[in-house]
């Protein structure tokens, strides 16, 4: 599972890492968490090129009777998501990178639940891979929404969680975004656990356990004192 995550790259080392030169005026987000609206790399199906769109996070499908359902729709797993009715026809027409830059977890601790802090060891931005689907209510009021895709734990998190959100290769960026791939076979390879020699981890402070707090405190180290993100054992 994915629940929370964080984009804290300036403007300017995001439209470098994507090239992109349009890009919505950001700020910081430390506790990015359901129904909030993330930053997606989606392609401009007129100019086949992909821009910068912010969506809501939580899946609506078309067929939905109201968002309600969105908020149990934030993660699709990458095993069963060409067949699920509420990802099928997102998979195969409506992919898109989610934009981040790390993501938390929480481990059970003797009754409680610590949450640690994933990113890249290089510190870089990375995109989730996503769904994104178009609803439109009864009024006519639309909401573009979208979903994080989620496989099985790498080595780094396997002792917090068993799951882990899919952390596209660069490389994949285009084949993933491209709509003319439809159908699972030349996708599903690129759903892989991220390798866990290119992450680091380390414990934050349970501020991050409310959507209230959205401050650089979310990521820093429980153990001060080292100065730096311990990487996992």
């Amino acid at each position: 599972m994915c629940g929370r995550f964080t984009l804290t790259q300036s403007l300017q080392a995001l439209s470098d890492f994507f090239q992109i030169q349009e890009i919505p005026n950001l700020a910081a987000q430390y506790n990015i968490a359901p129904t909030q609206r993330v930053v997606t790399v989606l392609c401009n199906p007129t100019t086949k090129k992909p821009q910068f769109q912010q969506l809501r996070w939580g899946l609506i499908p078309s067929w939905a009777k109201d968002p309600t359902i969105g908020a149990k729709l934030i993660n699709a797993r990458a095993e069963t998501v060409a067949e699920k009715p509420s990802f099928r026809s997102a998979f195969k027409q409506r992919r898109c990178l989610v934009v981040a830059d790390g993501f938390y977890e929480w481990q059970k601790q003797e009754g409680t639940k610590q949450p640690f802090y994933f990113r890249l060891q290089d510190g870089k931005p990375f995109a989730f891979a996503g769904l994104w689907e178009k609803w439109i209510s009864p009024t006519q009021e639309e909401i573009i929404s979208c979903t994080i895709l989620t496989t099985t734990a790498n080595e780094l998190l396997q002792s917090i969680h068993d799951r882990m959100p899919v952390i596209l290769d660069p490389k994949d960026y285009d084949l993933w975004l491209d709509p003319e791939v439809k159908t699972a076979q030349p996708l599903q390879p690129l759903l892989s656990p991220y390798p866990a020699t290119a992450m680091t981890a380390y414990p934050v402070s349970k501020l991050v356990n409310s959507p209230k707090h959205n401050s650089p405190e979310c990521i820093i180290p429980v153990n001060e004192q080292n100065h730096h993100p311990n990487q996992l054992n």
